[in-house]
């Protein structure tokens, strides 16, 4: 087999992949609800075996599950499970920034996590209107990647991914694209003095402090998840990171 020809099946499970995800994530494809492998094959042109394994991906990390009479099915989360989902990513992250506190660590890499901050602080420095919640999102996705490097350990970092693959989990799961709500704003400006105080602390050798800092910055996503369900309700369909999360 050519080198184009090995490409082309993992092209179409990637493409597979991130269709599958997308209409998971936008509410096309409701939890508990049968996925056809025709219709989505269909939709997503592509073949029904690189769709298998794009479903097989996604069983693994959690957003769709086998059922009894065959098939996948979309997956649906209790509001208990959505927040032990945040608790464990804090109990992860927070292991990886004590590890790269208490390990000897690259200065190369230092100073990329520094400049992912102080390119963080550029984008928070317009009003809430103003901000640019796309470029937000990729540094501060940026941030948390870099975060798990330090560490030092790849097991941790496969661990990390796989929790934070649930759309609930993920470091930017309410970084709001669609609102500008002052809320979400004010957390953005607390998640990145955390940002800070965890660079410091690594750099300073500080293992429990930057652990510390690290489960505190998670429990950010926690507070904003009450403020959706229980302040603003209204938000809830533009939370992407909640289409899965049932009742």
């Amino acid at each position: 087999m050519t080198a184009d020809g090995e490409r082309a099946p993992k092209q179409q499970t990637a493409k597979a992949l991130l269709g599958l995800r997308d209409l998971i994530l936008a509410g096309e494809v409701e939890p508990g609800e049968r996925l056809s492998e025709v219709g989505l094959a269909e939709r997503l042109s592509v073949s029904r075996t690189p769709l298998r394994a794009a479903l097989q991906r996604l069983e693994q990390e959690g957003l769709v599950a086998l059922i009894p009479s065959g098939g996948y099915a979309v997956r649906s989360f209790s509001r208990q499970e959505v927040i032990d989902a945040i608790e464990l990513r804090g109990v992860l992250e927070g292991t990886a920034a004590r590890l790269a506190a208490e390990r000897a660590t690259t200065a190369e890499r230092m100073r990329a996590i520094r400049d992912v901050v102080d390119a963080l602080d550029a984008v928070l420095q317009v009003e809430a209107s103003a901000l640019d919640f796309e470029r937000y999102e990729a540094l501060n996705g940026m941030f948390h990647r870099l975060l798990w490097d330090l560490a030092g350990s790849d097991l941790l970092k496969r661990e990390i991914e796989r929790m934070t693959s649930l759309p609930f989990a993920s470091p930017n799961a309410f970084v709001n694209t669609e609102s500008n709500a002052p809320a979400f704003y004010r957390s953005l400006v607390v998640a990145q003095a955390q940002h800070k105080a965890i660079v410091s602390a690594i750099e300073l050798r500080e293992g429990a402090r930057a652990e510390a800092l690290a489960r505190e910055h998670a429990r950010l996503a926690r507070q904003n998840l009450d403020f959706v369900l229980e302040e603003q309700p209204d938000l809830r369909r533009k939370v992407l990171a909640l289409a899965l999360m049932a009742g």
